[in-house]
């Protein structure tokens, strides 16, 4: 494969199809750049004394993780200066945060989870950034919270950094989804996959499966045709990953198909799920509609649903589009 760099795929994207104005390039390459320093980050772990958790709280009123803090500052500073964007918001902060007045304003939102899956990082298992880029409306003077209230379909573009053993960047401006691998020798983003496929048909599936006391029927009865295997009625044996970070298990099945699932349970009935629709669900989404998948809250497309508010929790079905239409049918059965 001729080795082509992220930026060199960004103009010949627009070329193509234009849909990737030089502002919209430079942001995914200012991004891209934060990405590779938190990576860098990751990578030194105890080393760098990053390991472990810090004495705050998040917006959600989780314990952060000392990484969650250095990411989600790598990310808002990388962003601020580059005259590209109006303003920011993070999983990690209660409000968004505007560009400051010394710099020059652009016409794009970022909204990102700075470091996905931290449970996992003080135990050396995959983690991951992820990314989700909206215009800004029309006329906007001064950014308000209601301005990223945009439904998913809106996205110009949605993105993951994965940090593994190689630390690999999914990016989809509306046309396909590729993936570039970080050259670390060279510093540089290389594409090692272009238009990746979902399959639509799968034998694996992700999900928590400690809280299935807590699931509710449609959820419970989908996963118990999956346990019952070739003697049941699926009539074939499925296999159950779950590595507990979004990034990781998406990144698996958008390689080889499979459904990933976090639905949401009878512990808290009015609570719509547990994963943020503006940081989480919308770009992976948008990635796996654009991997020929599907992705669903059990009751219709994700990315067709309006925002009420930034930290707005919603139910997650997405992959193997057949699965995912499985269960969602599921769930309209009355």
């Amino acid at each position: 494969m001729k080795r082509i760099s992220l930026t060199q795929h960004l103009i010949e994207e627009q070329r193509l199809h234009n849909t990737i104005p030089s502002e919209l390039r430079l942001l995914i390459e200012v991004v891209s750049r934060a990405c590779k320093t938190i990576s860098h980050s990751v990578s030194k772990g105890a080393l760098g004394d990053v390991l472990g958790a810090a004495s705050t709280e998040n917006v959600q009123g989780e314990i952060q993780k000392k990484l969650d803090i250095i990411s989600n500052e790598i990310l808002l500073q990388a962003n601020e200066w580059g005259g590209h964007l109006a303003a920011m918001a993070s999983e990690e902060m209660e409000s968004f945060h505007p560009i400051p007045n010394r710099y020059p304003k652009g016409e794009y939102l970022l909204l990102f989870d700075p470091l996905d899956g931290s449970s996992n990082i003080d135990v050396n298992v995959t983690i991951g950034t992820i990314f989700s880029v909206l215009k800004a409306p029309e006329g906007m003077q001064e950014p308000s919270e209601q301005d990223f209230l945009q439904a998913g379909t809106k996205q110009v573009a949605a993105g993951y950094a994965v940090y593994g053993p190689q630390t690999m960047l999914v990016l989809t401006t509306g046309n396909g989804v590729n993936c570039f691998t970080l050259d670390r020798e060279m510093g540089s983003w290389v594409m090692t996959q272009r238009d990746i496929k979902i399959p639509a048909d799968t034998a694996e599936y992700a999900i928590n499966a400690s809280n299935a006391r807590h699931w509710f029927p449609p959820v419970r009865r989908y996963v118990d045709e999956l346990e019952q295997g070739k003697a049941g009625p699926r009539g074939k044996n499925f296999n159950m990953r779950w590595i507990a970070s979004m990034v990781a298990d998406v990144h698996r099945i958008l390689n080889r198909g499979g459904i990933f699932m976090y639905p949401a349970d009878a512990r808290d009935p009015d609570k719509p799920g547990k994963l943020r629709l503006m940081y989480e669900a919308n770009p992976m989404s948008l990635i796996i509609e654009q991997a020929g998948g599907a992705a669903s809250d059990g009751h219709q497309r994700i990315l067709s649903i309006q925002p009420t508010g930034l930290h707005q929790r919603v139910a997650v079905f997405l992959g193997s589009k057949n699965e995912v239409e499985r269960v969602t049918g599921y769930h309209q059965v009355t």
